[in-house]
């Protein structure tokens, strides 16, 4: 007996979606194997608009044991504290990952900031409207026992798209694993220190703002998935 049309229509699509599968489940093409690697140090800028870095005078003391997941997890790290000139300070750390599988993607500030004694008071998603686009981000209100007060905004990107929740995230990943590539990807975090959390996030807006307009259209859209 011949096969019916549907059957052979059904058997074809079962074939194309295991071969699909199959992609997604052994990805081999590194994303950041394909393309240059952003150099943090030398794309974000030290000054711009009213803001310039803040060289630390004295060193913290990282536990051997964070370092060395550090080391594994991220490629490169940037933290820096930049002042503008009203002596406003906001705390930058930028993350690097060349690679996004399970056990070496980015480590949230959900988990990394009560690991470090603070307490998580509330978090939600917003919309960043730019000039040339909008990023999505988290907003974290944290604080330490009740004496540090440290509003966070953050996002994260995999290869050059921006996403803000795990589910996201695993969508864009099995995009990227369809074609066989592993993205890269990377933790984007500003903090300050400011009981007044709205102030915070006000002046936060700004600063990334302003760091937008000075980078060039690579690392804009590698930074912040911004197109432009």
């Amino acid at each position: 007996m011949k096969p019916s049309r549907l059957s052979m229509l059904v058997l074809s699509g079962m074939m194309v979606l295991a071969s699909l599968a199959a992609a997604y489940a052994k990805p081999s093409i590194r994303l950041a194997e394909t393309r240059p690697m952003p150099e943090l140090e030398k794309i974000i800028p030290s000054q711009f608009g009213a803001w310039h870095e803040e060289k630390a005078t004295v060193g913290s003391v990282i536990d051997p044991q964070i370092q060395s997941e550090l080391k594994r997890i991220y490629t490169q790290i940037l933290s820096r504290t930049y002042v503008n000139d009203r002596g406003e300070r906001i705390m930058l750390s930028i993350a690097y990952g060349k690679d996004q599988s399970d056990t070496t993607q980015v480590h949230y500030p959900e988990i990394c900031y009560p690991a470090q004694g603070f307490q998580i008071v509330s978090t939600r998603e917003e919309i960043l409207s730019t000039s040339q686009g909008d990023i999505p981000l988290k907003r974290l209100e944290t604080s330490m026992e009740n004496q540090r007060y440290e509003p966070v905004t953050y996002w994260t990107t995999v290869g050059d798209v921006v996403v803000t929740n795990r589910s996201d995230k695993k969508l864009v990943e099995m995009r990227y694993g369809f074609k066989g590539e592993i993205p890269d990807g990377l933790l984007f975090r500003v903090s300050s220190i400011d009981r007044d959390t709205a102030a915070a996030f006000r002046l936060q807006d700004d600063f990334v703002k302003a760091m937008q307009a000075a980078l060039d259209p690579a690392s804009k859209l590698r930074l912040m998935g911004i197109h432009g």
